[in-house]
């Protein structure tokens, strides 16, 4: 029979976690200082990538076991960007999003020197990378929508068995989608930085404008 002493030892030193399936990714919101003006660092996904190719990012990628936010963001920064780590200085952790589709992403803000990044990035990942100055992001608020993430019920989910035979009122979520459109000069075309990249910016900048 099992005992309370038994519990105890199996739940004694537990680290508590998510419970099911969870997955966890860091990047870097790297600032450059360049003539004087600082800039924010981001890149296009490859495009042929699997998951979000040809999308706006910050570099980073997937937390490896073992791995805190800031190594897995220092590393996936020089993996992709092809900087040595001494080019990298990490100034601190910031907010993480933990999104409806069960996973975790943390960012963490640093600097990169600019001389570092003369060198092309990792084609395989990155297909190329750009500079947008910090005011644009100080001085000009993103487009703002707001998804509605509605439940849909498995087929045949047993709704008497739980005494609900007329239906359940499910719990909604909410996804906030900003967006922000950056005419590059240097490109001649418009970047459009959205989604979760949009969100860690907005987060951000809302932080050092107070």
């Amino acid at each position: 029979m099992i005992s309370i002493d038994s519990i105890e030892t199996a739940v004694r030193g537990h680290a508590p976690r998510p419970i099911g399936r969870h997955g966890y990714s860091s990047v870097l919101i790297p600032l450059v200082n360049k003539g004087g003006e600082l800039y924010l660092l981001y890149q296009v996904r490859a495009d042929e990538l699997k998951k979000q190719p040809g999308e706006i990012a910050f570099p980073g990628g997937k937390m490896e076991k073992g791995e805190t936010p800031e190594q897995t963001a220092v590393r996936e920064t020089c993996e992709e960007l092809l900087v040595p780590e001494s080019a990298v200085r990490l100034i601190a952790q910031l907010d993480y999003i933990v999104s409806y589709s069960n996973f975790t992403m943390y960012s963490c803000l640093g600097e990169i020197e600019s001389g570092a990044l003369t060198a092309e990035p990792n084609r395989a990942e990155v297909k190329e990378t750009f500079l947008v100055p910090l005011s644009f992001f100080i001085e000009n608020e993103p487009e703002v929508y707001v998804n509605r993430v509605v439940p849909s019920i498995a087929k045949g989910f047993p709704l008497e068995k739980i005494h609900f035979k007329d239906g359940y009122s499910w719990r909604e979520g909410k996804a906030t989608v900003p967006i922000y459109t950056w005419r590059d000069p240097d490109a001649g075309t418009d970047r459009i930085i959205w989604g979760l990249t949009a969100r860690l910016t907005s987060s951000f900048i809302e932080l050092i404008k107070k």
